[in-house]
């Protein structure tokens, strides 16, 4: 039998056992728990230990039992496979005649899948005979694979025979061991599983309720699995359908919010093909502080074995914006956790429900946005802002600013720039931004950024800190007017001097800066660059 047949044959096994014991000589209590162990080591080719077990068949059959382990193939280098505090088993006697049974009960299932290893056929570690077992028959190690499957579907024929009407499990556990040492095991909490006409040869309705260990949250599921496929587990059937409920996304540093979701899935266990809907009515990135409805439809595609997924499509939306995304969730090499990498394109956008996201203040600025860029977040325990990694580029159309006092500034340096007469009216105007960014280690990069208004234009390249919100950009302010023609009276006859120093095909071109603080940046010229620039220029020419 092959390692990964668990949980079916286990409780067939031991039901096919009672019904052959049944039919023989009346035996004592203890005979009986000798009798099943030796059966159920015979046909699983396991170690087994059974601490309790008392038997009675009139007026029907009831098994009581408690402390049932299988080690298969005694393997002591990992957890027992399957693991049972107590379990009790009902059904009349011409049901037993026809290997049906009523009803099976089990409490405190433990199932712990190890990596599965080529060839499992030899024990691994200090095994020592199960009570009872010590005489079963083992598969040969020198056999064959043919021959051991033809073994191992003559020894669990009678389990395969054997149908269960209903299987109730209450507080399981199912662990997935990881293959690399040093990773944690996946680990799902069963509070509740119901499962109708258990039989390993046949599809089994089931319902179950359980707990998601990251995020925390509790799914309920119902659906079909199986037949188990004891050569290929990972070709075995399911389809279903859950909800996921108050899933806490807190558990991730950084972020915060309660999700809830709810979907369809089918395929195989390796292959398992979701389709679902998300909704986080408070979503918040911590360093921005302010909650937004997130809502998201997927399609995803995860393997049962491993835990690895391939997100095909994700459409999310919140507040005006929204995106499309596809990655995958994939277990990260060295490293505690999975890394999740997407690509993501805001079509239809806006910048101040981005914003809102990412700083403190209330929509700073207003605009249409298109956003193209690469996202990787790779496992730690750093909060998301400081871990995760951005690369794309952006555009801004008709761009606002809150702050009157900011757009002041923006509407002054536009009505300056285009030459208008100094005392003419300003007229509010709007902005379009461009430019390529790179968010590493909580330092949003913006190595081209252009910033274009009427009469004037603004190239930077610079960095803004999140968590302090710092600015240190240095770029050139572009306009279509002199330098003197920005300023009235004799001001504007001295600076007629330095017109030519600062006029470049056509243009007025400046050197500028912005450092400081985001709430009180400071605009400057940078000097350093004025002549320096200059004799650049003159060297390419002369070159």
């Amino acid at each position: 039998m092959k390692l990964r047949w668990f949980l079916v044959a286990v409780v067939g096994v031991l039901v096919a056992a009672l019904i052959a014991l049944a039919v023989a000589v009346p035996l004592s209590s203890e005979q009986m728990r000798k009798r099943v162990i030796a059966t159920l080591a015979d046909r699983l080719d396991s170690e087994v230990e059974l601490a309790k077990l008392d038997v009675r068949f009139l007026p029907d059959m009831h098994a009581e039992g408690s402390g049932l382990v299988v080690r298969h193939r005694g393997r002591r280098d990992v957890p027992p496979i399957i693991s049972v505090k107590t379990f009790s088993v009902d059904g009349s006697l011409l049901g037993l005649w026809r290997k049906h049974v009523a009803h099976v009960d089990l409490v405190g299932l433990d199932i712990e899948i190890p990596p599965d290893h080529d060839n499992p056929t030899k024990p691994h570690g200090n095994s020592a005979p199960a009570e009872g077992g010590g005489d079963a028959k083992r598969a040969d190690d020198k056999k064959g694979d043919g021959d051991t499957k033809r073994e191992s579907d003559g020894k669990s024929g009678g389990a395969r025979e054997v149908v269960i009407d209903d299987l109730v499990s209450t507080d399981a556990r199912l662990v997935i061991i990881p293959r690399k040492e040093g990773k944690s095991p996946k680990v799902w909490a069963i509070h509740h599983l119901l499962m109708h006409n258990v039989g390993a040869d046949q599809a089994m309705p089931y319902e179950a309720t359980l707990t998601n260990a990251i995020p925390p949250g509790e799914i309920d599921t119902k659906g079909h699995f199986g037949p188990w496929q004891t050569d290929q587990a990972g070709q075995t059937p399911l389809d279903g359908t859950f909800t996921f409920d108050r899933a806490d996304l807190g558990v991730f540093k950084g972020i915060s919010g309660i999700l809830s979701a709810h979907g369809n899935f089918g395929g195989v266990l390796e292959r398992i093909d979701i389709h679902g809907e998300t909704e986080t009515p408070q979503f918040t990135v911590t360093v921005g502080g302010h909650p937004v409805p997130l809502h998201t439809k997927y399609h995803a595609i995860v393997d049962g074995t491993n835990g690895d997924t391939i997100l095909e499509r994700i459409d999310g939306s919140f507040l005006n914006t929204s995106l499309v995304a596809k990655g995958a969730v994939v277990e990260t090499p060295g490293k505690k956790g999975r890394t999740v990498t997407l690509d993501v394109t805001m079509d239809k956008a806006r910048i101040e429900d981005v914003l809102l996201l990412a700083v403190k203040a209330q929509k700073p600025m207003t605009g249409a946005l298109r956003l193209k860029t690469k996202l990787v977040l790779p496992p730690g325990e750093q909060d998301v802002v400081e871990k995760l990694h951005l690369d794309g580029e952006f555009a801004i159309a008709d761009g606002g600013f809150t702050n009157p006092d900011v757009q002041k500034k923006i509407n002054e340096l536009s009505h300056r720039g285009s030459a208008k007469p100094l005392e003419g009216e300003r007229e509010k105007v709007t902005s379009d931004f461009t430019g390529r960014f790179a968010l590493n280690d909580g330092v949003l990069a913006l190595p081209n950024l252009t910033f274009d208004v009427p009469g004037a234009a603004v190239q930077l390249n610079g960095q803004y800190a999140l968590r302090p919100e710092t600015l240190d950009f240095h770029g050139n302010l572009i306009m279509d007017a002199k330098v003197s023609q920005m300023v009235a009276g004799y001001k504007s006859v001295l600076l007629k001097l330095i017109d030519p120093l600062f006029r470049k095909e056509g243009r007025t071109v400046i050197p500028i800066k912005i450092e400081g603080s985001r709430n009180a940046p400071a605009f400057g010229l940078d000097k350093g660059r004025v002549f320096h620039s200059d004799e650049k220029e003159k060297n390419k020419k002369s070159n």
